[in-house]
């Protein structure tokens, strides 16, 4: 199965989910005045991916549950400001959205505190009400999620959107997966690493963070991690490496892209996220891995720069400069 979109220069749009959770983002200091926006990881790259996509050839949706206070509606207004579709979003009556508060270091590595046990969004594919989300999932040419998604549904649920991705999967749709390992969202390490197996040959594109898969699966290289998703069926790997090079494994070999460097990083949220949203984009507008990671790594090193998860549209790059790093054969 070929990963760019044969019709991606037609008139009719990509139609891309992605599944996750938006919180309600708030930072400052403690005891201090505090801003207060939205983000979070699915979230952050459906933003990044729908500003990406100039002449309408993406249709990017979210799919979720919120419920039905000011701080959910407010969300929703906010996505749709950015070009993003919530017609597969459920209100839940009686829940509210998780919240996350971030402290940035000096050097811009951040720590987030978060509430959100009892979000909206844990509950989005249980009971009845989800059957219609699940299924629509197969209308979509791609859809996108993350380790996060995984890891903040209920087991019923996550069990419930396997099984939807397996059938949307045999219609036509490709998957598309961001690792993000986050041990405290999990009860135990085993229930991840199962998950991950589960999804894992469903998944036509990989984004993964080196740290994440290394501390979950103990991989001893880079080859140990190529090697295992290979044999899982997964026939593109995009790995991350922060401010290293990423190494992609794909179907012509193997490929090193260096990252570009950045004098004076403000903060780190999102810069994966980031990544993922343009190499999609590129790929899906035709690009090939190369050129993917170069976007991914030209959005990246921008989004470093600014504080929160979402940078101003007016400091959006130009990803077609001619200045971006060259690759090298892996």
């Amino acid at each position: 199965m070929e990963l760019t979109l044969n019709h991606c220069l037609t008139a009719r749009p990509i139609k891309v989910a992605l599944v996750g959770e938006c919180m309600i983002e708030m930072r400052g200091e403690p005891g201090a005045a505090i801003t207060q926006t939205f983000g979070g990881d699915t979230l952050n790259t459906a933003v990044y991916l729908a500003r990406l996509n100039p002449r309408g050839a993406i249709a990017v949706d979210y799919v979720t549950a919120v419920g039905s206070d000011a701080f959910s509606a407010a969300m929703r207004r906010s996505w749709l400001d950015e070009g993003i579709g919530d017609a597969h979003v459920r209100v839940i009556e009686d829940a509210l959205p998780g919240l996350y508060f971030i402290q940035t270091d000096p050097h811009g590595e951040r720590r987030f505190l978060y509430w959100r046990g009892e979000a909206a969004a844990r509950r989005m594919f249980e009971g009845p009400e989800a059957e219609a989300m699940l299924d629509a999932l197969a209308d979509y040419d791609y859809v996108y999620l993350s380790g996060i998604s995984l890891a903040i549904l209920l087991p019923q649920g996550r069990e419930r959107l396997i099984q939807a991705l397996h059938r949307a999967r045999r219609a036509g749709t490709r998957v598309a997966f961001d690792n993000n390992y986050r041990p405290h969202l999990w009860p135990d390490s085993e229930t991840a690493r199962q998950a991950y197996r589960e999804l894992l040959p469903l998944t036509d594109l990989a984004l993964v963070t080196w740290e994440d898969d290394a501390l979950l699966f103990g991989y001893r290289d880079t080859d140990a991690l190529f090697k295992a998703y290979a044999e899982a069926g997964v026939r593109e790997v995009a790995l991350k490496r922060g401010a290293a090079s990423c190494l992609i494994q794909c179907p012509t070999g193997r490929l090193e892209v260096p990252a570009q460097t950045v004098a004076h990083v403000v903060d780190t949220t999102a810069a994966g996220d980031s990544f993922s949203a343009a190499y999609l984009a590129s790929r899906l507008r035709g690009g090939d891995p190369e050129q993917a990671a170069r976007w991914g790594h030209c959005l990246a090193a921008q989004v470093v720069q600014h504080r929160g998860a979402l940078i101003p549209q007016t400091a959006m790059p130009n990803m077609g400069a001619s200045s971006l790093p060259s690759v090298a054969q892996a």
